[in-house]
Order: structure tokens, then sequence, then C-alpha cells
């Protein structure tokens, strides 16, 4: 893949610009944009160097805390929006993650991709990023409508259907739209790192699948919890 100069990625900062200006004209706020992007950047420089440690060193204790890390994150997130903030619904909701999350990484590791070990982590780290990611906007949107849907009509099986078909649909809406609409970023990195397009689309079809299941098992796996 082709190095990006800093010189030349300093020209993505234009348009960028414009949007600055016209954002602090109507806004009047002068910090916000400027503070997301030293954030985003500061991050991104973060993560990057953090990687080249974690990938090189293959630490499974590093990796485990980061896999904890990152599920504890994604659970604080979706219990954000929801009426219910109590500590059992917070481990109902790090479960529902952590199991679903897990299952996938199995399957993947030790079946599709077909390791020896499982603690591969330049695949390891990132495709848990995507799992985890997927499940805890999943279940921020499923838990919200289901609290709202409970109110409204006071029973828990109508609410609960409802809810999961509500949080599946940008789920099912991306299956129908890749390849029409949109080409993933997975496959858009492979793409133009060089790999050939069709091996790219199997890691995408995985990918894909992975997303549609894991946010499917973590919804179910919430209302097995809830229920009891």
């Amino acid at each position: 893949m082709k190095t990006i100069s800093l010189l030349n990625l300093l020209y993505a900062l234009i348009p960028l610009s414009l949007v600055y200006i016209y954002y602090v004209r109507l806004t009047n706020n002068k910090t916000e944009i400027i503070y997301a992007t030293f954030r985003m950047v500061i991050q991104l420089l973060g993560v990057g160097y953090l990687l080249i440690y974690i990938f090189e060193e293959k630490n499974i204790v590093i990796g485990s805390f980061i896999l904890l890390f990152m599920i504890l994150i994604s659970t604080f997130i979706s219990i954000r929006n929801t009426s219910n903030k109590t500590s059992t619904h917070f481990i109902n909701i790090f479960l529902s993650i952590l199991l679903s999350g897990v299952f996938h990484l199995i399957l993947i590791i030790y079946f599709i991709l077909d390791f020896d070990t499982f603690y591969e982590p330049r695949y390891v780290i990132p495709i848990a990023g995507m799992i985890f990611a997927n499940s805890m906007n999943v279940l921020s949107l499923c838990i919200e409508r289901f609290e709202k849907e409970l109110i409204r009509n006071d029973s828990f099986e109508k609410s609960k259907a409802i809810a999961f078909k509500s949080a599946m649909i940008p789920q099912i809406n991306s299956f129908l739209a890749v390849g029409l609409v949109t080409l993933p970023g997975m496959m858009t990195g492979q793409i133009l790192s060089g790999i050939d397009p069709l091996i790219a689309v199997r890691y995408q079809i995985m990918i894909m699948s992975t997303i549609l299941s894991s946010a499917g098992l973590s919804m179910m796996i919430y209302f097995a919890l809830k229920k009891n």
C-alpha cells in the first residue's frame, strides 16, 4: 500500500478547515472541531504505537486485558442511554457482549481462519473490536426500544420482539446494500493494500456474517438474562 507522507496528509485539513469556518459561523463554537480533531489524531497515533507493541510481543496477558477493557467500555456506552443503570443490568449487558464476542472469536480463530493458537493479536484485536462495537451499538438500540415498548404495552414478549427486530434493521440493511451501495471498510482496506479482491471478499463475508450473528446472539443472551 502506498505510504501517505505527513505533508500530503495536511491536504485533508483543507476541506476540514472550510467546514470549521462554517461551523463557527453557525454555532459560535470555536473549539469543538479543533478539540475533536486533536483528540482524533492523538488517539490514533497512540493506538498505532500500542498496536506495534502488541503485535510484536504477542503477550496473551496484555491481550486479555485489552479485550476485557474493550468489553467494559462497550458495556458503559451501551448502558449510557438506558433508564435502568443498576449493577445487575450492567452485568447482564457485560455478559451479553462477552459471551457473544468470545464465541465468535473462537469460531473465527480456530475454525474459519484455522490458526493453531487462539491469541494471534494481529487478527484477534481488530476483529474483537468490530464484534464488540457492533454488539454495543445493537444492544443500545435494542434496550432503549425495549424499555419504551415495555412501558407502552406492558408485555415482555411483545416488547422483546419489537426491540429485537428494530435493532436488526441496520444489520440486515447492510447485508442488502453491500456490493451494490457500499464497499465495506475491511474489504476496501485489503484491496488498497494489494490483496486479491476475491480473497478480500471472503474476509468480508466472514466479517459481515459475524456482525449480524454476534448482534443477534448478544440480544438473545441479554433477553435470556433479563427474563431470569
